[in-house]
């Protein structure tokens, strides 16, 4: 038996979620369990204001597509590429390609293995308590100070100043820089 390893599926968009369901469904009705080991639609917290409002929600990190964990071979192509919504793997002509460890893990995927600690120091240069200044997004130009950070979902919560009291923001790490 091969080693499992990450895929990505490309999905008619908007179908993300349904596809998801899908492969599960199929999964448990084929007993599939030991081959298609995960499937996934990455997400990611994102901040909008409307109206003055300002609100966390989160949005598809990838639309139009699918990650899935999953033993290559005959059968279980089969069954991801005759589901639903699904177009096809990512990959040279109908050859799926497994993405890289260098690709997951800005991801968030590790390969069985914990990554958190190390990974927090490899995306940041700075730490709790410290000064930061956000470069992008709705709060740019803004400077606070670092209460807290996410490895796992690459967001940092500063405090800044709104109508005179601290209020607590999340920030994803790439709309941020020291001080």
């Amino acid at each position: 038996m091969s080693e499992a390893n990450w895929y990505v599926v490309h999905t008619y968009s908007g179908y993300e979620n349904k596809v998801k369901a899908n492969i599960e469904k199929t999964i448990e009705n084929r007993h599939l369990e030991n081959e298609i080991l995960e499937v996934r639609v990455p997400m990611q917290n994102v901040q909008e204001t409307k109206n003055g409002v300002t609100k966390q929600t989160q949005k598809k990190m990838f639309p139009g597509y699918v990650l899935i964990n999953m033993i290559m071979n005959d059968d279980t192509w089969y069954v991801v590429r005759n589901t639903r919504g699904v177009t096809g793997f990512v990959g040279p002509g109908s050859k799926p390609v497994p993405l890289t460890p260098d690709e997951m893990r800005p991801l968030g995927i590790g390969s069985g293995k914990v990554e958190s600690a190390p990974r927090q120091k490899y995306l940041v240069d700075f730490e709790k308590d410290d000064m930061v200044v956000v470069i992008a997004g709705a709060w740019k130009d803004t400077e606070g100070l670092v209460t807290d950070i996410n490895a796992q979902r690459q967001t940092v919560t500063i405090n800044v100043d709104l109508f005179g009291r601290e209020t607590p923001v999340e920030i994803s790490f790439a709309d941020v820089k020291k001080k």
